[in-house]
């Protein structure tokens, strides 16, 4: 082997080395698997055709193509996602996980993808309208189990909190008198209202945009590292703009 081939291969398997090490790790070669719900519109729910649609599904998508790989879908109830992260069923989840102090001691998050406000909902008809969490005292609210909602209705205190699976579930209670009202994001309030034809409206913002990213297992620090970059890219190429708009008619990634 002549000199000059020699540094050629040396630098061939360098490159073939550090593209391998770049690469992220996850549960099988060349797929992602993302965990989301299936159920919650206009993030992540099947349409009429019964395909798996909505913004999330977009995003990841997007994301899993940059990362060149083959997205995966698991679709599991809100109550159980985090778990089935931990226990190894999806390497991600793409499901407007909030970024907050206490996940973050258990579970990785990247940078901010979105932002959004919590929203109490009502019934359309009817004079309850509630504007801070205090007018819900003494009253039967629906909210997702497990979820940032539920734990900001418990905080507050005297509210009598009744917890769901899923959105679908406190909705269909609410629009039926079972409820006084829901608590849950203001961009699913809104296209409820547009697009669902459901008998509810908004009533208070409550608090400031709050920030969420996608969550990934805390040891699986290179996958979190290339998504967040990844996330960038589709930032960077006018993908992410072009989601957003599709599904809010809005920039939902800054504050």
């Amino acid at each position: 082997m002549s000199k000059r081939i020699a540094v050629l291969t040396a630098l061939t398997l360098s490159a073939l080395s550090a593209s391998a090490l770049a690469a992220p790790s996850t549960l099988t070669k060349g797929v992602l698997k993302i965990g989301m719900e299936g159920t919650y519109a206009p993030f992540t729910y099947k349409d009429d055709k019964g395909q798996l649609v909505g913004f999330d599904v977009d995003i990841a998508r997007a994301v899993a193509a940059k990362l060149g790989l083959k997205p995966e879908f698991v679709l599991t109830e809100w109550s159980g996602i985090l778990a089935g992260l931990q226990a190894n069923k999806y390497d991600v989840i793409v499901n407007q996980v909030g970024i907050t102090p206490e996940r973050q001691k258990t579970i990785g998050l990247t940078k901010p993808y979105a932002y959004s406000s919590p929203q109490i909902i009502v019934k359309k008809t009817g004079n309850f309208n509630p504007k801070t969490l205090a007018d819900l005292k003494g009253k039967r609210v629906g909210v997702g189990l497990g979820s940032n909602f539920e734990k900001d209705l418990r905080d507050a205190g005297g509210i009598n909190v009744v917890t769901y699976p899923g959105a679908p579930e406190y909705l269909a209670d609410l629009a039926s008198g079972r409820l006084d009202a829901a608590y849950n994001d203001r961009l699913l309030v809104g296209y409820l209202i547009k697009s669902r034809n459901l008998p509810v409206r908004g009533a208070g913002v409550i608090g400031q945009p709050e920030p969420v990213g996608i969550a990934f297992k805390k040891s699986n620090t290179g996958l979190g590292a290339a998504i967040d970059k990844a996330l960038l890219q589709i930032k960077a190429d006018g993908t992410y703009a072009k989601i957003s708009r599709k599904w809010f008619g809005q920039d939902v990634s800054k504050p």
